[in-house]
């Protein structure tokens, strides 16, 4: 299985409240985003990793290439400067059209125990998608996710509907038959990953939805100090 990261944001916001670093280096616990996701989808069994970064990025681009040079699997880094992440997404997805994939973006926070239960789920369904859902709304802009008793995803929604309780975590388990319905999307002019996912939907593509209890992204100074007191919990567990 193969996975994949998004990381081509300018990470703006960090830079404007001080954070020096691009976003992917930045730190959490001692460990940079961008090194955490790689560690954890190896040890997921990946068989290839693949990552987009911006054009505007020399440091990461740097880091990253000394992280090729070390890995026991294949890491292949595209940079190009993208409008969305559903563009990101879709200048990674000539290296995801073979296996079965897992998507996300490099500021997303999880609990390593309940991603590596995910992604096994996943290999052992025969859904054409299990989409990481959360009941913990900590977003600026959170997608609602419908579904119904037995977890199969019936909408995506901007704005909370009575019958949606969980919202998009932002990582996204799928097959290879997704990739034809990013390449109608990207022909049409759409943007936006939600819009993406609401196509999914309507092009009748099983999907499941798999709750974590808690996904943080991380776009302020003040979702490090909650990400990192999140992955210091987990020693509790």
């Amino acid at each position: 299985m193969k996975f994949a990261i998004i990381s081509a944001g300018e990470g703006s916001r960090l830079q404007q409240e001080g954070v020096g670093l691009p976003k992917p280096l930045v730190e959490l616990n001692g460990v940079s985003m961008i090194d955490r996701l790689i560690k954890i989808f190896i040890d997921c069994g990946a068989t290839e990793i693949v990552i987009i970064i911006n054009n505007e990025q020399p440091l990461t681009k740097a880091h990253l290439i000394e992280v090729q040079k070390k890995s026991r699997i294949p890491i292949q880094l595209v940079i190009k400067s993208t409008p969305s992440s559903m563009h990101s997404f879709y200048e990674l997805s000539k290296f995801l059209c073979d296996d079965k994939f897992c998507l996300t973006t490099v500021d997303t926070v999880f609990k390593e125990r309940e991603f590596k239960i995910y992604i096994d789920k996943f290999m052992h369904s025969d859904a054409d998608g299990l989409m990481a859902v959360t009941d913990y709304i900590d977003d600026e802009k959170p997608l609602y996710v419908r579904t119904d008793e037995a977890l199969n995803v019936t909408g995506f929604f901007d704005s909370v509907q009575s019958d949606s309780r969980y919202i998009s975590g932002g990582i996204y388990c799928l097959k290879p038959v997704a990739i034809e319905i990013l390449q109608w999307c990207i022909d049409k002019g759409m943007s936006r990953m939600r819009n993406f996912q609401r196509q999914l939907v309507a092009d009748g593509l099983r999907l499941k939805a798999y709750p974590f209890s808690k996904i943080l992204d991380v776009d302020h100074v003040e979702d490090l100090i909650k990400a990192e007191a999140f992955l210091n919990e987990q020693g509790k567990e």
